[in-house]
């Protein structure tokens, strides 16, 4: 009997655990932290055996596969001691792909990934298709194979997913942009990261199409060392020769495989040019994929995008509050600070990850009137935006960032949590710090 070992019990572990106990595997589990008591009552029914607390090595040495967590580096040294000792360590999404019939199409980009797996997926869903949604959006896709296939995935994947694919290979591949984030985990190197992000296409043949944002020279380099040989569907804001899908007389416009399509982009709920990019990539998807054209119009006008993505709270004498909690780098956050004519109240900060702040310069001078810096070390931040930004304040505590946010602005502000940072030095993820930003918000507002 194959056995499997599982690092980390989250979302993709506890996903990875039961795929492999129902096709037969001897799993074990190992989490260095706490096993949520759920999920230890799952296990404990399954016989599944497991531990917390520690990884007991000699345990681990005896796996045919090791599946790790996607925030396990491959350098971390037990996963070099896996690896020297010849076990394939792979990814949650590689095993799952493994017990799937269905064709993949995968999503990657260091921006717009949840917004265009989701339309890519409502677009498919409102096209009649077989459809469904794993990766780093809802559950995961080990998990919903233990119950069902279908004919389609759309998978949000992330560079640290990708690193553990061997033989993963998308149907359809798209790569939204490359701009410098997670730069810790890849030796401060973008072409490191861009590498890790390209690879997603290393298995790919002519059969496969790649879509990508053409005018992005990060991905223009990085497919200078492209192994895969996936049939090249190049997008752009622009008309230019080759473009498959472009902006063009205020249109979403595509042109492929003989066929024409358009459809106004004042008919759609995303709005912004980040998100025509991401919509140009999602319809773009779906036409390869063979969705009926005519319905994909009408689903971009009924499109509900994710939480904590420039999610409306509420306005407070006339102060509005904007929810950008999954702006967690500083393309992200450049994208939200430039969705606003409005005087910005800005709220930012967590976990650097290597951040440029230079780069936002333009997006704050004589737009930003008040930073409060939300974090535990906010001497980056200050120092990036001293006599850029009018006022800083500091703060741990995000019920008085809010309260700052009421008492410094005027009617017709905005006030942005869009940090450009992870959350983990205050909050368990980005969501957490959302949803306590809302909570403060609703309290406000209600008082």
């Amino acid at each position: 009997m194959q056995k499997t070992v599982i690092l980390g019990s989250g979302e993709s572990g506890f996903g990875a655990a039961l795929l492999a106990h129902k096709h037969g595997h001897r799993v074990f589990v190992s989490d260095a932290g706490k096993i949520a008591a759920n999920k230890k009552e799952a296990f404990k029914e399954k016989n599944i055996a497991f531990e917390e607390g520690q990884h007991s090595i000699n345990l681990l040495l005896d796996a045919q596969t090791v599946i790790k967590s996607p925030g396990i580096p491959y350098s971390a040294p037990l996963v070099v001691k896996l690896v020297e000792a010849g076990i394939p360590v792979i990814d949650e999404l590689e095993f799952a792909y493994r017990f799937s019939k269905g064709k993949v199409i995968a999503i990657t980009g260091t921006n717009g990934k949840t917004t265009t797996s989701l339309l890519i997926y409502h677009l498919m869903k409102s096209a009649g298709m077989d459809v469904g949604m794993g990766g780093n959006v809802g559950q995961s896709w080990a998990l919903q194979l233990v119950e069902k296939d279908h004919s389609w995935w759309v998978l949000e994947v992330s560079s640290f997913q990708i690193e553990g694919f061997i033989d993963l290979k998308p149907s359809i591949a798209v790569l939204l942009n490359i701009s410098p984030d997670h730069l810790d985990r890849y030796h401060y190197s973008l072409e490191e990261y861009a590498a890790a992000k390209i690879k997603l296409t290393e298995r790919m043949n002519a059969q496969d199409h790649f879509v990508f944002f053409e005018p992005d020279s990060n991905i223009s380099e990085a497919m200078k060392s492209q192994k895969g040989n996936p049939t090249l569907v190049p997008i752009g804001l622009e008309n230019l020769n080759g473009t498959k899908g472009y902006i063009e007389d205020n249109k979403l416009n595509l042109a492929i495989n003989g066929l024409n399509w358009s459809w106004p982009t004042n008919e759609m709920v995303l709005k912004g040019e980040h998100n025509f990019i991401n919509s140009l990539a999602a319809t773009m998807t779906v036409v390869l994929a063979g969705a009926d054209m005519s319905k994909i119009g009408p689903a971009l006008k009924d499109f509900v995008n994710a939480a904590h993505r420039m999610e409306q709270v509420a306005t407070i004498n006339g102060v509005k509050f904007i929810n950008d909690s999954k702006g967690t780098n500083v393309d992200a956050t450049a994208f939200a600070l430039g969705a606003f004519q409005e005087p910005l109240i800005w709220i930012a900060g967590g976990v650097d990850k290597g951040n440029d702040y230079k780069l936002l310069d333009d997006k704050v001078i004589d737009h930003v009137k008040l930073l409060i810096c939300l974090g535990k070390d906010n001497e980056k931040l200050k120092i990036a935006f001293s006599g850029k930004i009018p006022c800083i304040l500091t703060t741990e505590d995000i019920r008085e960032a809010v309260q700052w946010s009421l008492e410094n602005g005027s009617e017709g502000d905005v006030a942005l949590l869009s940090p450009a940072c992870a959350s983990f030095d205050l909050f368990k993820n980005y969501e957490d710090r959302g949803n306590q930003f809302k909570e403060a918000v609703i309290t406000l507002k209600n008082k």
